[in-house]
């Protein structure tokens, strides 16, 4: 399968590729990143699994994560997509694809995580057979809920994932 290749106004949303690792590295080094998702750095090979998670997940699901980059830079800032993680959750999330997006600390604060999250899902609603994705967030990421809500997600749980609080939310298709 080929990736599609997304454009905003300022953002190239590509398939991943090898070189995208060095960012996304140093990227997990940074607390301000990684504080709502897991609390901890990630070693470079846990990194490369996750890259390789984002590109698999196409061949294997029909969607998956796209590499986000500043169109003017060149310069890779996170990854924006959807996935089927076959999380151990209750109320149980397999069968529907859950939304994520991730960005770099410098990269907040800009509008661009809602530039590439609305771009995600208007090819979600365009491209995907379930009407439903969902999307799990630490209760204590207010700026990942607004975008959430920004983009027409609802909560419909709250519950424990690997024993930490968190918010589950829905979006139907056009929502």
């Amino acid at each position: 399968m080929i990736i599609p290749a997304l454009e905003t106004a300022r953002l190239r949303l590509r398939g991943h590729s090898p070189a995208d690792l060095g960012p996304f590295l140093a990227m997990w080094q940074e607390p301000a990143f990684y504080q709502f998702l897991g609390g901890k750095a990630l070693p470079e090979e846990e990194v490369w699994t996750k890259i390789l998670r984002h590109a698999g997940s196409w061949y294997l699901c029909g969607h998956g994560f796209w590499a986000v980059e500043e169109k003017a830079t060149g310069q890779f800032i996170g990854a924006v997509g959807f996935g089927e993680w076959q999380r151990l959750i209750e109320p149980p999330l397999k069968g529907w694809p859950e939304a994520g997006w991730v960005l770099a600390p410098h990269a907040h604060g800009r509008g661009l995580a809602a530039e590439a999250v609305q771009a995600a899902v208007a090819w979600a609603d365009a491209h995907l057979v379930q009407p439903r994705t969902v999307c799990l967030i630490d209760c204590d990421n207010a700026p990942s809920l607004r975008l959430a809500a920004k983009c027409g997600y609802q909560e419909f749980c709250r519950t424990l994932y690997k024993g930490l609080p968190v918010v589950l939310l829905e979006r139907l298709a056009g929502g």
